[in-house]
């Protein structure tokens, strides 16, 4: 790193050559203001908001976001060279600005969603005058249809082509660009079409003007009406860092948080769009089933029963993708003082516990972005994790080469395709030779099946044969910080629940349970284990308690409660308590802070709040893997869980992209 001086507004500053003008301002504590620019995207440097004067340079303003500091000449003797901020010149040329971007812009401040949140309401504060030299009736343009998540009001749009950036270089698709010239120009989609693609919701954070705002949240809150809470997403396994905004007890939106070493600062469209799900199908009572229906009961009488059932007979433990580490670990002190044995690993996957180098792997979300060969097996990380998706396509943007061992898709990059099947899999570990910046990223795809203890041991050897690391890409939110606490049979969910008498199902709505057991189901919504369930004890959602995920990299990360659970439902882990003190067998905590202690004390990582735990790296013994393909572990995108099945806007987008899967028929 090359370093060089410069003196910003008197401030003498050293600086990595290579930044750009307003990157080093912002490193002096100097703020400039701008539209076009933005941190993650490729420079454009077409709204001339960021304008400075630098000084012995030519007569004029120059644009900050696309002048980097190497390209400064120093003075004549020598000295830094010299960059104004606050000069008369740039206060006129920012006033300049602002006048002509407003010539257009159309006065909707009063129901404009933007309001409260928009860049050019702020800067026309600082830049704007109180008047307007324009007599001309103001240019119109026609709203796009961009699908049933971005609601379009393009007379309002500056083009600083965020959207079009963004869509192109991050999404990976490219149905928007910019047509015409001068008064022309106008940011478009290609044909009419509309978005496709899990990240666009995005877009509508970077749009600086109300432009692009988000069409489910259309009209219904302003900014300054909403409490924000920031916590943790559980839709994937990322551990996307993210605000949750209510209003009352609703919940009103999700947005973003920056994380670098996690999701950036990008959400997928389900992380943004599922909180309508979170008031539909709610449980809010406790229900008891008699005579083959279920009746609403108090608290009281349906611990009574479901004490009752677990006293008499083999009792196992199911762990749903939505649960916090809390609320597993209490189930687990439960059924195993019970004699019972709790499984999360729900979906079948060949985790072998206590080797978390096996289960979580030894790489970083953050190494994909150094990686020079990125190896995808058995995983469509497209619909697992787009945004882990769109942190491949920015490695494989930076040179990466991308291999793929399962079915084909399109991943938004190029790839090489070694085939479908485990012989693809056994034959890349033959041929595979050290190579550095390799990265071997394991899907639940791979592991899911009989074979998967086989396949795992295969990804370990390629790994071990490329000098590189391993992921393994998991889709449940849950599924880390249970195996981090021992919730795990001895022969997998088949074997937990292999002559069970009583099931304590929490959150566990993605696997069948065999009639003849008694079903006690713990959960949020009324989804496929409540139908299964003989007792319904209803729990607090994700944005409903306080509770710790740990993600997909083995990162423990906090989650806070953003609103209260409806009706009578409760916080999972003090149901949890509650029923072992009807048992007579009371765990030993009466609070989440003593829940807590006692976590950190049987496994202490879970101290290390957001710090990535290094994992020792320990091989499995290499086995022969069946001949079958690999499958993806995810379907459909927008309906892998409860509450994106209760949610409309999911089922809206669900239904549009088996629409879209459909082959086009020619016109009769």
């Amino acid at each position: 790193m090359t370093l060089k001086k410069l003196i910003i507004d008197g401030t003498e500053i050293e600086v990595d050559a290579n930044l750009t003008l307003i990157q080093a301002c912002e490193q002096a504590g100097v703020e400039i203001p701008r539209f076009c620019y933005h941190e993650r995207l490729s420079i454009a440097g077409n709204c001339r908001m960021c304008l400075v004067e630098v000084v012995g340079g030519p007569p004029k303003p120059a644009a900050s976001c696309a002048m980097q500091v190497k390209d400064m000449r120093p003075g004549p003797n020598g000295e830094p060279p010299v960059i104004k901020t606050n000069s008369p010149m740039v206060k006129k040329a920012r006033e300049g600005v602002m006048e002509f971007l407003l010539i257009n812009h159309p006065l909707d401040c009063p129901i404009c969603d933007q309001g409260g949140e928009c860049d050019l309401q702020d800067q026309a504060m600082a830049y704007g005058v109180d008047f307007s030299r324009f007599r001309e009736p103001k240019r119109a343009s026609q709203d796009l249809d961009l699908g049933p998540l971005v609601e379009t009001k393009m007379t309002r749009c500056i083009s600083c082509t965020r959207c079009v950036r963004f869509t192109t270089e991050v999404a990976g698709i490219t149905q928007m660009g910019q047509t015409g010239r001068g008064e022309d120009s106008e940011i478009t989609s290609y044909l009419n079409q509309t978005l496709v693609s899990n990240l666009q919701g995005n877009i509508i954070d970077l749009c600086p003007v109300g432009a692009l705002t988000s069409k489910p949240y259309a009209f219904t809150a302003r900014p300054w009406e909403l409490t924000k809470t920031e916590t943790i997403d559980v839709m994937d396994a990322l551990g996307s860092n993210i605000r949750v905004d209510t209003k009352g007890r609703e919940v009103m939106r999700i947005l973003p948080r920056n994380h670098d070493g996690v999701n950036e600062e990008w959400i997928s469209d389900k992380t943004r769009f599922v909180w309508d799900g979170l008031r539909r199908q709610r449980l809010d009572t406790p229900y008891i089933r008699e005579n083959g229906r279920l009746r609403k009961a108090g608290w009281s009488e349906a611990l009574t029963v479901a004490a009752q059932a677990l006293r008499g007979g083999k009792v196992a433990g199911l762990i749903g993708e939505l649960v916090s580490v809390e609320a597993a670990f209490a189930l687990k002190t439960l059924i195993e003082g019970l004699g019972g044995q709790v499984e999360c690993r729900t979906d079948g996957a060949k985790l072998p516990t206590g080797n978390r180098s096996a289960y979580v792997g030894t790489a970083a979300i953050a190494d994909i972005d150094t990686a020079r060969e990125i190896w995808l097996v058995g995983t469509n990380p497209r619909l697992e994790a787009p945004v882990l998706n769109a942190r491949i396509r920015k490695a494989w943007l930076a040179g990466a080469e991308v291999k793929l061992i399962g079915q084909p898709t399109d991943l938004t990059f190029d790839l090489t395709h070694l085939g479908t099947d485990r012989a693809a899999l056994v034959a890349a570990v033959a041929s595979a030779t050290p190579t550095e910046g390799a990265l071997v990223i394991v899907g639940q795809g791979a592991l899911n099946e009989a074979d998967g203890g086989a396949v795992l041991s295969q990804a370990m050897a390629l790994t071990a044969a490329l000098g590189g690391q391993m992921l393994v890409l998991h889709t449940a939110a849950s599924r880390v910080g249970a195996m981090d606490v021992g919730a795990c049979a001895a022969d997998g969910v088949v074997g937990a629940l292999k002559g069970a008498d009583v099931v304590y199902n929490l959150g566990a709505d993605e696997l069948e349970i065999a009639p003849g057991a008694f079903v006690i189901y713990q959960g949020s919504h009324g989804d496929r284990g409540a139908h299964r369930a003989d007792v319904i004890l209803p729990g607090a959602a994700y944005t409903e308690e306080n509770g710790m995920f740990v993600n997909t990299e083995g990162r423990p990360q906090l989650a806070f409660r953003a609103g209260f659970a409806p009706g009578e439902a409760k916080e999972n882990w003090a149901i949890l308590r509650a029923l072992s003190g009807e048992l007579g067998t009371a765990l030993p905590f009466d609070s989440l802070a003593a829940l807590r202690q006692g976590l950190v004390a049987a496994v202490p990582h879970f101290a290390a709040i957001d710090t990535l735990i290094e994992n020792e790296w320990t091989p499995l013994p290499p086995e022969a893997p069946a001949t079958a393909d690999f499958h993806p572990a995810v379907q459909d995108f927008y309906l892998t869980n409860p509450i994106a099945r209760a949610s409309q806007v999911m089922a809206q987008l669900s239904s549009d992209a088996q629409a879209r899967a459909k082959p086009a028929l020619a016109a009769e």
